[in-house]
């Protein structure tokens, strides 16, 4: 596969990315969808996709309201 376009670069597709008219990927949609067929019995979809890509999985902060307040 692509170095730059495939499953696992892109992973966790959402539901909304797979079910999208627009699919700009080398690979199939049912691959992104279903990338074990272990999965079609039970999958789980992500509500969204990566945060920021790697960095913003590895350095995630809160934006909370501050305790003392």
């Amino acid at each position: 596969m692509d170095h730059d376009d495939n499953p696992l670069k892109h992973a966790p597709h959402t539901a909304a990315m797979v079910l999208a008219d627009d699919w700009r990927h080398a690979y199939a949609r049912e691959l992104a969808a279903f990338p074990l067929p272990e999965l079609r019995a039970h999958k789980y979809w992500p509500p969204v996709a990566r945060a920021d890509n790697v960095y913003g999985d590895r350095n995630l902060y809160c934006r909370c309201i501050p305790v003392g307040s």
